[in-house]
């Protein structure tokens, strides 16, 4: 999943493995056609490990949220966001799931789901919901690991 601004892009763009996508030049094709292959082969090159995600910068140049520090146990992380003070990272390989919300980690046992993207809710319980292959999932629906 990605949000950002770029001129080649037509602008403000946004991108969800599994078709989303949206590009500042909203009825120009060609553009969403540019944006949906770049971005999948990024996606496809960041599941096999061809590329390693370190860092991403916010819009603010001044803030930078680091991704590097998850637990390398688990290999790659195939999806990873973060929103105000909650993290997240999905390691399909491990199936895991961690979320770190005001500095409390906590990692969850995907089983079976494969998760691919995220929606979280702006609401004072902070409600994440995983897409994954089998449907919506919610943290309540994964056991605990640690």
């Amino acid at each position: 999943m990605a949000q950002f601004s770029h001129p080649d892009f037509g602008g403000m763009a946004q991108w969800s493995a599994g078709g989303m996508s949206m590009v500042g030049d909203m009825f120009n094709a060609a553009t969403k056609a540019k944006l949906d292959g770049v971005l999948q082969d990024l996606a496809q090159a960041l599941r096999r490990g061809d590329l390693l995600m370190d860092e991403a910068r916010s819009g603010d140049a001044n803030e930078t949220t680091r991704f590097g520090d998850w637990p390398s146990e688990f290999g790659p992380a195939a999806t990873i966001g973060s929103q105000n003070d909650m993290r997240y990272a999905f390691f399909p390989s491990a199936r895991r799931l961690v979320i770190e919300d005001r500095g409390k980690r906590t990692i969850y046992d995907t089983g079976e789901h494969m998760i691919t993207g995220v929606a979280q809710q702006q609401s004072l319980d902070r409600t994440l919901t995983f897409r994954s292959q089998l449907g919506a999932v919610t943290i309540a629906d994964l056991p605990i690991v640690e």
